[in-house]
């Protein structure tokens, strides 16, 4: 029998244990109803990623409007990690069919895998160390893993079934590495292929169904419409390269971007590239909540060019027509004893200093460079090199009209001081010949003669020091200001003489005076010298870029505004008086009638020049400008190895009143008068 005291502790014990129980209901009760809110959210788990919408680039266009580089509408293929299949099994089926529908319409994919395409596998030989050590780190493999050690690492990571045959597991594999290579994410789209033809689009559009996370997207492809003008200040665009990543980077580039790489492409950088989109996709565990655009896409600005297509074109004829014509006169030869004929032509705005047109011979057609790269590379001449802006010539005797603003504004000459010409200088202990024997001779006529002569008492009265104060002023050894590269040059002094091995002679400075001293100039220096004339010493800054506008062209952002670099102090009274009667008589020295300056119904001024480049070739120099007593242009050229470049000019004057006209009258409107007929004939 149990006493009273053993039942008393068993009801203890029972009751115990059912208030035991019920705290635990009550705790439970409390977790499952009273904080079922707070635990919910704890366990919530929110991502957010962005994604880049890339810009559309700006345009390119001429004077009018025309584009001559812009975008067309092209499709890509695009994987999107947020609904491609995390399983492997499915997502390398998807990709192996997208490789099979685009390898059918035979459009390339992406594969960056540096392992040749079929078994036995080894590494591609074009590929560099750098480039391999990048793919074995990124797999995580030794240094001395084989090609076939990287496909196997890959098809274990990946999942890639032996089921697939030798090339399918190639296909896959190269895939995969290219998106790990280029980091895709769900913040990061990839783009398996561009450039789709129709027939693809359709296809793959058709198995959407099928394809998971795989999209096709249009997106803005960079074209060359015109690739015939002005090619080399153009520019062309590419890859951001190693050397240059730190300084895009900064900008806030992705190192994935297109960028200017030289010409306008590169110096309007800033202006074409635009400023990407920004799509921001919200998760909360793993299941997307949202997806909006939270930064717009802004497309690139279009740039506007002060060049126009059909002036540029003729000015490139005018050139290549004058080195056929008078090649049979061209005593420039390449190594190989071959004829080059090179040479160059710039014409700017008088008023303005705006580059009307700028051209060079040989050149090339800028929408065949990619496919024609390494022939162009390899062609006498050299066509990819800008004569007009990076060419360096001696200016030879057009040096003569700084010589003469120099010796007439400082006083040295009045237009009226003669000096003896008997064709022959002797100074020092040296005799230095002229072109002829002009007597007594004053500034104008020397500038139309082009008298050695007469320059080399007044360069010895300047001194070089005085010389080298007004190539300054002109521009001489610097740069120009234009928005792409172009040359420096130098102007001859001793210290550059020291500077690249050349003796500084007691004669040198005399030489410095007409231009056949060591000076350089480009073509387009030599036009801003004829400018600066052109407006009585006042030099205005050349530029390629009249304006720059919104995508559509609906709003001018900011347009180019004439700038004055320098102006050389009036110290004489009728000093360009002087220097411009030279110039307009030396337009009526030796010239044909079919090329002759003299019955235009206005003057030019110009000034020629044969600067000895060797013992046997000279090359063919000529400046100017014109209307002279109302300039609208100015000019110059050069033809290397050759002679009687004047013989443009005219030509030049031409073109530009068809397509300009003078005094604002289009020419080509008027009735032809019987003097024009006869000029014509």
């Amino acid at each position: 029998m149990r006493t009273i005291s053993e039942y008393i502790k068993m009801t203890l014990a029972v009751l115990m244990v059912l208030a035991s129980a019920g705290l635990c209901v009550l705790r439970l009760m409390k977790v499952q109803v009273v904080n079922m809110e707070t635990y919910n959210h704890t366990e919530t788990v929110e991502s957010v990623y962005t994604q880049k919408i890339p810009a559309t680039r700006g345009e390119i266009v001429d004077a009018n409007q025309l584009t001559l580089v812009g975008n067309h509408v092209a499709y890509a293929v695009v994987i999107d990690k947020k609904n491609f299949p995390s399983d492997n099994s499915q997502s390398n089926a998807i990709l192996l069919q997208l490789a099979e529908i685009l390898d059918e319409y035979g459009v390339e994919w992406a594969d960056t895998l540096p392992v040749s395409k079929s078994s036995p596998y080894g590494f591609m030989r074009n590929v560099d160390d750098e480039k391999l050590s990048k793919m074995k780190q990124k797999i995580g493999v030794n240094d001395y893993a084989t090609a076939s050690n990287c496909m196997d690492v890959l098809c274990d990571i990946y999942g890639i079934s032996d089921e697939y045959k030798p090339r399918q597991k190639r296909i896959i594999a190269g895939i995969r590495y290219t998106m790990l290579d280029d980091d895709f994410s769900i913040s990061n789209q990839f783009r398996l292929a561009q450039g789709l033809n129709l027939e693809s689009v359709t296809k793959i559009s058709e198995l959407s169904f099928q394809l998971q996370g795989v999209s096709i997207q249009e997106i803005a492809e960079r074209e060359i419409f015109v690739g015939d003008v002005v090619p080399h200040e153009i520019g062309t665009t590419g890859p951001i390269y190693a050397e240059n990543a730190d300084e895009y980077l900064a900008k806030g580039y992705d190192l994935d971007a297109t960028v200017g790489i030289s010409g306008i492409e590169k110096a309007m950088e800033g202006e074409l590239q635009g400023n990407d989109g920004i799509r921001t996709m919200t998760f909360e565990n793993g299941v997307a909540v949202s997806d909006e655009i939270t930064g717009p896409v802004q497309a690139g600005h279009t740039v506007q060019l002060t060049i126009d297509s059909d002036f540029q074109r003729g000015l490139q004829e005018i050139l290549d027509n004058f080195l056929d014509d008078f090649h049979y006169i061209n005593t420039s030869y390449d190594e190989e004893g071959y004829i080059m004929d090179c040479g160059a032509l710039v014409v700017l705005d008088a008023k303005t200093g705006a580059i009307l047109g700028e051209v060079t011979a040989p050149t090339y057609d800028l929408t065949l460079y990619s496919e024609n790269y390494s022939e162009l590379i390899e062609e006498r001449g050299n066509p990819l090199f800008n004569r007009a802006t990076m060419g360096l010539y001696h200016p030879g005797s057009t040096f003569k009209t700084i010589t003469a603003t120099a010796g007439l504004n400082e006083g040295i000459v009045t237009g009226s001081t003669a000096f003896y010409c008997g064709g022959v200088y002797h100074y020092v202990d040296t005799n230095f010949h002229c072109t002829g024997i002009h007597d007594m001779i004053s500034v104008a006529r020397a500038l139309r003669v082009s008298c050695n002569s007469y320059f080399y008492e007044l360069a010895r009265r300047l001194t070089i020091d005085k010389l080298v104060e007004y190539a300054n002023y002109y521009g001489i050894g610097q740069n120009t200001g234009i928005e792409t590269r172009d040359a420096v040059g130098y102007m001859a002094t001793p210290e550059k003489y020291r500077e690249i091995g050349l003796e500084w002679t007691v004669g040198s400075v005399l030489q410095a005076g007409i231009g056949n001293g060591d000076t350089m100039v480009t073509p387009l220096q030599l036009a801003c010298v004829a400018n600066t004339i052109a407006n009585e010493g006042i030099r205005y800054q050349p530029y390629l870029v009249d304006s720059v506008w919104d995508y559509g062209m609906t709003q001018c952002i900011r347009k180019t505004e004439p700038t004055i670099v320098a102006e050389i102090p009036v110290k004489e009274e009728g000093v360009y008086d002087y220097v411009e009667a030279g110039m307009i008589q030396a337009s009526g020295n030796g010239f044909p009638s079919k090329y002759s300056l003299t019955n235009l119904g206005y003057d030019v001024a110009i000034k020629t020049g044969t600067p000895q480049v060797s013992s046997r070739v000279q090359d063919s120099v000529f400046l100017g400008y014109a209307p002279a007593d109302d300039p609208k242009i100015a000019f110059a050229g050069i033809v290397e190895g050759g002679e009687y470049s004047k013989y443009m000019i005219r030509s030049i004057m031409k073109l530009y009143e068809k397509i300009y006209g003078i005094d604002g009258i289009d020419t080509t409107e008027e009735t032809e008068t019987e003097e024009t007929e006869k000029i014509r004939e």
